[in-house]
């Protein structure tokens, strides 16, 4: 689905471009952001290439910084097909971690879908380990629901064993956050 822009006091969020791949490049290169993504580090040219998958994908949002023009994050929002939920999730650049940039981004794409689109509950999920995104979810007013024990990995150990992750199910719903 289409969408059209958000804008926040210091955020715009907005399709993808593939001109946005070099400015992708500075997350999706980043060992210490993608640490906890279902996706591994990337190499510039796949970056690049992401970032044009990206701009014919509805489900992703890029988040810009108004004053700068810089992107320094994506946002994911995706409908799940059943009663209403979407779920959400958010990637910010290392040099932009500590600026509430993906709550205020994540905030502004949760206001637009409850009052605009009409989404009845939106979830997100987390890795444990991944205190900083537990954190920004709580700060959204989400609740977490649940801890799915060693349910997923996305990362090997030395010998290329599987490192299995618990995960954390976050989710609100549209009369809690209106309220």
């Amino acid at each position: 689905m289409e969408r059209d822009p958000i804008q926040t006091e210091r955020l715009l969020l907005r399709p993808f471009r593939a001109e946005d791949g070099e400015a992708l490049c500075t997350i999706l290169t980043d060992p210490e952001v993608c640490y906890f993504e279902p996706y591994d580090v990337m190499s510039r040219d796949a970056a690049v290439a992401e970032a044009a998958k990206l701009a014919e994908n509805p489900d992703f949002l890029a988040v810009v910084e108004r004053s700068s023009g810089e992107l320094v994050g994506k946002l994911y929002f995706s409908d799940l097909k059943h009663f209403g939920s979407y779920e959400i999730g958010y990637t910010i650049a290392r040099a932009h971690w500590g600026k509430g940039f993906a709550p205020e981004a994540a905030r502004a794409l949760m206001q637009y879908a409850f009052t605009q689109l009409g989404v009845r509950r939106i979830i997100a999920e987390a890795d444990v380990r991944n205190t900083r995104s537990c954190r920004v979810l709580e700060k959204l007013g989400m609740r977490r629901e649940a801890v799915f024990v060693q349910s997923a990995y996305f990362q090997t150990d030395e010998t290329g064993e599987p490192v299995w992750s618990d995960y954390a199910s976050y989710a609100i719903l549209r009369d809690e956050f209106l309220k």
